[in-house]
């Protein structure tokens, strides 16, 4: 892991773009997992991958999200700034307009199920959208939107890791399940992440969506996940009957919630060990669910 500091970004700053130079450079409150996010000044930000395999969404952002942005219904980051490799920091980086907001968590939204619906009607946008040029599911986004074939073997062997814990015939059901359809629909444009962390709120409600580096072409499933992280009953119904797809395509967004959790709380190389308690109650929501649905 390369070490990312404010003096790192400070120096590359300097070098690539002295116009900023004099600007401040401060570390963001909550950074993410696969990024680390630094304000400058008071305008704007600056995002440098944190290990290799997220390099790829740096060029793949700055080509499409200006062409995303005006035809969402809400923000979006704006790349300003293409960084190059320098400072001994190996990767492309980017500056971007900072977008004024708050991480969502129960605390600060203040109606869950109208929040809920301002994000089914934002994805339906984003999915509405026009395609046939973007990225297919692949390395690039870890597959979101892709084929959960790709992580069948992984699953299992989580699952098995876990045995002595979960009711394994259960969960290899739910998962059997979720790899047993297709998306039979043209591919669509995919956040890929929709999660807490890269929602935010102002005054209660969704003003953004940030955090594109998963985003790509294909099956909607994998940006539902949130129906089980976040939202609580009457919120998630009203998520599921605002976007109005299939029953199958809920299938499978339960199997890409299954395998992020299982992996979690099995704690498969690249995962956050910090989050497994959350992640375990992930599972139990996905179990009720799914006997719901039965």
């Amino acid at each position: 892991m390369v070490e990312i500091d404010t003096a790192l970004v400070k120096n590359l700053i300097a070098a690539q773009f002295p116009d900023w130079a004099d600007l401040p450079v401060r570390p963001v409150a909550t950074s993410g997992w696969d990024n680390r996010t630094f304000h400058l000044g008071d305008e704007m930000s600056v995002r440098l991958p944190s290990a290799e395999r997220y390099v790829a969404q740096v060029e793949k952002e700055h080509r499409f999200l200006p062409l995303l942005a005006p035809q969402l219904p809400l923000a979006i980051p704006l790349p300003l700034g293409l960084g190059r490799p320098g400072q001994g920091y190996p990767w492309p980086w980017s500056v971007y307009r900072w977008i004024k907001g708050e991480h969502s968590e129960l605390q600060n939204i203040a109606n869950l199920t109208e929040f809920a619906e301002d994000l089914a009607d934002f994805l339906l946008a984003l999915w509405k959208m026009d395609a046939s040029d973007g990225p297919p599911a692949g390395r690039h986004n870890f597959h979101r939107g892709g084929s959960l074939e790709v992580y069948d073997a992984e699953t299992r062997r989580s699952i098995e890791i876990l045995s002595g814990e979960i009711d394994v015939p259960r969960i290899t059901e739910i998962w059997e399940k979720a790899l047993a359809s297709r998306w039979m629909g043209k591919p669509v444009w995919v956040h890929g992440d929709v999660a807490e962390g890269n929602l935010l709120v102002r005054d209660g409600r969704l003003s953004a969506v940030i955090d594109f580096g998963s985003s790509g072409t294909g099956d909607p499933a994998c940006d539902l996940v949130i129906a089980w992280t976040l939202f609580d009953d009457p919120a998630a119904r009203a998520f599921r009957n605002r976007v109005g797809l299939d029953v199958q395509t809920w299938e499978r967004a339960r199997g890409w919630c299954l395998w992020k959790a299982l992996i979690t709380v099995a704690g498969e190389p690249g995962t956050n060990p910090l989050v497994k308690a959350q992640h375990r109650g992930w599972i139990d929501r996905i179990v009720v669910d799914h006997l719901g649905a039965l």
